[in-house]
């Protein structure tokens, strides 16, 4: 069947396609026709159509260029449309890419082009996708979805070629300086430079002045070998800052252009020498069809230009469209839609009219502001969105006639505007996109009202911008950026650098932003913000929510963050689970994160989405009541370290044995054979487990000389001589400490117990994608090392618990991570796991249980920890023996489902340790 639509294609019968094999309906507009610059003509004729969403097929391959000239005249009385370009043996399907929310705002060109009798299963699926069931009538929204899945991917190439079009343009300007020129000052004239350029290539292509302005004035007056063109750029940026009244004498390819003012031209910049590279770069970004490309998409331009150890130094992780709306419609988009919604449904005119002016009110009284905007992606999008929901609000109002007060300029009384919208960016050239992003994003959303009044707002010279400040988040004082009150929304994704990774100088700025008073042992860098919003809404109740790592809600220092927030009133009205980190640029962080979102003095239900995987989409958790610290709908409990364990039962492991001996206490498989020849030195040989030993199955043993006789130390040559190593090594420290162990120099500079039945071994660092915790039981009389946890575990019982998937969700929850890897902590995790006291019957099964998970490893000899918890290539012995421990360690929780989800093991954990713990 998909075949024959391919076929049906190929024919070029698009109307019986549409309409007859497509299920879609009869075309509903006239021709439009195109006059080109040649003095031929372009038609477009329209052959299907659904519910104002519409088929135009042109008889012509004419080329991007024209085609996005055909697709722009268009876009004049088809806001959602396909266009279908054919001629001879091929066709290029055309499709303005949108984003999934706001009311049809055009993000960025999608093209596929197909040959016939190729062999194509993407434009196969294509064409299935947008099939209509037969026998039931979709609303138009359901089939725009379709549309959407099957060709917005293909916008992602233009997105790239523009991102690659603008790092070539960075490097020609970058090469041009000479290498004794100063580098700031280099870097600030290069940022203020293409931003200017960026803004001159989406003006050609939205109507601000006559089409192609820009790039006939690099073509035609420009030399060819590019020799001039940075002084041709300098004339024009002045000229951009020139008010009318004062222009004199110009030439005319000059006095073309508008008078821009708003700040974008008024430095004076001399650009250096360029040459042909540059001047081709412009000519082929000026190609690219820049009104359909969504200027939030220019954080990923920067990242792509960036030198990668800079991206790294100031921890920035440019956030995609699909992330930034994860953080905004929960935190205010979703209530103003359902705002909307519910005034449609009024039961009068009167009623509905009253309704969508308070909301339009309430649109012009949100102040948003994102203090880390990097290039502005936030806040371009939450602008594109506010101005979708105000274009909706006006066509309501629109539709209600015969109410006086229902008179509106649309072109003048937008109350969503730029001024209402606030940054901070400490590095000036993601400033300046920001800067200018936000006027192209205004010009783009005055088009779209432009398609629904007929007329939109004149913007130039410029009169309103955002305010955009360079300088540091954390020393800044927000209020000078945008004074506090209920109406401000911040959000925004700060920077990510852990305790290891930021410097100096962002530790001491962490420390500023939360006190002298505050222990930052792993706080992330990101946490910094949480603490000058909670500043910031001191006196007022505003919303606010970050993308963050996921350590924020691991470990020690969950109660630090949370703590204050929640003493001071903060509730967390959304969150998202971990996920992976996506974002449109090359290059991607790979990390692991979360969003949350807090409010003050709010009663509604919060709203919690989950993940079925890393790379799974968002799945919201209904009815949720309260969300913890954890991001788990359950007690709002802060899990901080303990001594003793909850439960009696669970001995706590203990923390290994250290050397300290410069490698002379510990014997390797090549030194096995020299030690064990001396017969003194062979008595104290015990074997030494660390976490390679534990879990690759490697080899090491050691001297264990606590108990041996001082004859032993002196009349074996072994000893003697490892002694006097142990010895030097330690006199050789720059430890006091470690020095002063020198007179004990046969003894371990840490020392545990070493019981004489067997133990519990747990490593200290696990990785994060095995099902459960690669515990072992060792044999009696073994040392462990300082990478291991131990306790004696004659029973086997805590090697059961330790073994379940209920202790490795604990410590995925409340442990912390050493990178991404799980970090076991006995004060922590093992302390505070709140098992529930266990009968003697189900005690018993659970040490069966735990011995038949040892069998089954059995029965794969030579298999190391490591290989056999593999994820996905578990021996199934073993996972059935797995699954059969977790049945009954879940039953102790009151778990009788047999498939828990981590969310509801950790529902369950959260409820027994509020229990085990008031």
């Amino acid at each position: 069947m998909t075949q024959d639509l391919v076929g049906q294609s190929e024919k070029r019968n698009y109307g019986e396609l549409f309409r007859y094999d497509l299920n879609w309906g009869a075309p509903d507009h006239q021709p439009v026709t195109l006059q080109l610059e040649d003095g031929a003509t372009l038609t477009a004729t329209n052959v299907s159509s659904y519910k104002g969403l519409r088929v135009w097929e042109v008889p012509a391959f004419p080329g991007s260029a024209v085609e996005a000239q055909m697709d722009r005249l268009l876009a004049k009385t088809t806001t959602n449309r396909l266009v279908i370009f054919h001629a001879d043996d091929k066709q290029a399907w055309r499709w303005p890419s949108r984003t999934s929310n706001g009311a049809g705002v055009v993000s960025r060109p999608a093209r596929h082009v197909h040959r016939a009798g190729s062999n194509d299963p993407k434009f196969a699926h294509k064409l299935e996708a947008i099939r209509l069931p037969d026998d039931a009538l979709l609303d138009v929204n359901a089939v725009l979805s379709k549309v959407r899945g099957a060709f917005d991917v293909e916008s992602k190439n233009e997105t790239k070629r523009a991102s690659k079009l603008m790092a070539r343009m960075y490097a020609a300007v970058e090469k041009a300086y000479s290498a004794g020129y100063d580098p700031k000052q280099r870097d600030h004239e290069i940022s203020a430079s293409l931003a200017r350029v960026l803004f001159l290539l989406f003006g050609d292509d939205t109507e601000m002045w006559a089409p192609n302005l820009f790039q006939d004035f690099i073509k035609d007056h420009t030399a060819r070998d590019g020799t001039d063109v940075g002084e041709r750029l300098n004339e024009l940026f002045g000229v951009l800052d020139m008010p009318p009244s004062t222009r004199v004498g110009l030439a005319a390819e000059l006095s073309a252009f508008p008078y821009v003012n708003g700040g974008i031209f008024e430095e004076t910049i001399t650009l250096p020498t360029l040459d042909h590279e540059f001047r081709t770069a412009v000519l082929d970004a000026a190609a690219v069809d820049w009104s359909t490309i969504s200027p939030a998409i220019f954080g990923s331009m920067f990242q792509s230009v960036r030198n990668a150890q800079t991206r790294r130094e100031l921890g920035e992780h440019y956030t995609s469209e699909e992330n930034i709306l994860k953080t905004l419609n929960p935190l205010f988009l979703d209530e103003l839609r359902a705002e909307f919604d519910a005034a449609k449904l009024k039961d009068t005119n009167r009623k509905r009219a009253n309704a969508f002016n308070a909301l339009w009110q309430r649109l012009g009284d949100i102040r948003f502001m994102d203090p880390a905007c990097g290039c502005g992606n936030f806040i371009i999008v939450a602008y594109r969105e506010l101005r979708a929901i105000e274009l909706e609000v006006m066509l309501a109002l629109q539709d209600l006639t015969g109410y006086s007060q229902l008179s509106f300029d649309p072109s003048l009384d937008l109350k969503v505007t730029l001024d209402h919208f606030y940054g901070i960016e400490v590095d000036e050239w993601p400033a300046r996109i920001a800067e200018t992003a936000m006027f192209l994003m205004d010009r783009q959303c005055d088009l779209r009202l432009k398609e629904r009044f007929g007329e939109a707002p004149q913007r130039l010279p410029i009169q309103r911008q955002a305010k955009i400040v360079v300088g540091n988040a954390l020393r800044l004082n927000w209020d000078d950026v945008c004074p506090p009150a209920a109406d401000v929304v911040i959000a925004g994704n700060p920077p990510f650098l852990g305790d290891h990774t930021r410097t100096s100088e962002q530790k001491a700025e962490l420390q500023a932003a939360w006190g002298d008073d505050t222990t930052l042992s792993r706080m992330d860098y990101v946490t910094g913000w949480y603490a000058r919003a909670m500043q910031y809404f001191a006196h007022h109740d505003g919303l606010w929510a970050f993308v963050s790592t996921n350590s924020i809600c691991q470990g020690d220092p969950v109660p630090r963050l949370f703590g204050p927030l929640f003493g001071a009133g903060w509730r967390i009205r959304f969150a998202h689970r971990t996920f992976a980190w996506t974002s449109e640029a090359a290059g991607v962080a790979a990390v692991h994160c979360v969003v949350v979102g807090f409010d003050r003095g709010h009663k509604d239900r919060p709203r919690l989405f989950d993940y079925a995987h890393l790379k799974a989409q968002p799945e919201e958790v209904p009815n949720v009541n309260q969300i913890n610290a954890y991001l788990v709908d359950g007690p709002n409990v802060l899990v901080t370290k303990r001594t003793n364990p909850i439960n009696s039962e669970l001995t706590t492991p203990g923390y290994g044995s250290k050397p300290s001996d410069g490698g002379h206490l510990v014997v390797t498989p090549e030194q096995l054979q020299s030690v064990a020849a001396d017969a003194i030195a062979a008595r104290y040989l015990r074997p030494y487990i660390g976490s390679e030993e534990l879990l690759n199955g490697k080899q090491r043993w050691c001297l264990w000389l606590l108990d041996a006789p001082a004859n032993a130390l002196t009349t074996s040559p072994v000893l003697r001589e490892r002694i006097e190593g142990v010895r030097a090594s330690r006199l050789d420290s720059k430890a006091p400490s470690t020095r002063q162990k020198a007179a004990i120099s046969h003894l371990f500079g840490q020392r545990a117990p070493v019981p004489d039945v067997p133990v519990l071994a747990i490593p200290e660092v696990s990785s994060e994608n095995r099902d459960f915790i690669p515990v072992a039981h060792l044999e009696a009389g073994t040392v462990v090392s300082n990478k291991v946890y131990s306790t004696a575990d004659p029973t086997g019982f805590l090697f059961a618990i330790a073994s379940s998937s209920m202790m490795i969700t604990w410590q995925r929850t409340v442990g912390g991570r050493m990178k991404s890897d799980l970090s076991f902590s006995n004060t922590i995790v093992w302390n505070n796991f709140p098992l529930p006291p266990v009968s003697r019957d189900l005690h018993h099964a659970i040490v069966e249980a735990g011995e038949k998970v040892l069998a089954a490893r059995a029965q794969v000899p030579g298999a190391t920890l490591a290989k056999l918890y593999e994820p996905l290539r578990m021996h199934a012995a073993l996972r059935e023996a797995h699954v059969e421990l977790d049945r009954l360690v879940d039953a102790a929780f009151g778990i009788r489902e047999e498939h828990p989800s981590e969310l509801h093991r950790q529902e369950a954990l959260f409820a027994h340790y509020l229990a085990l713990t008031s």
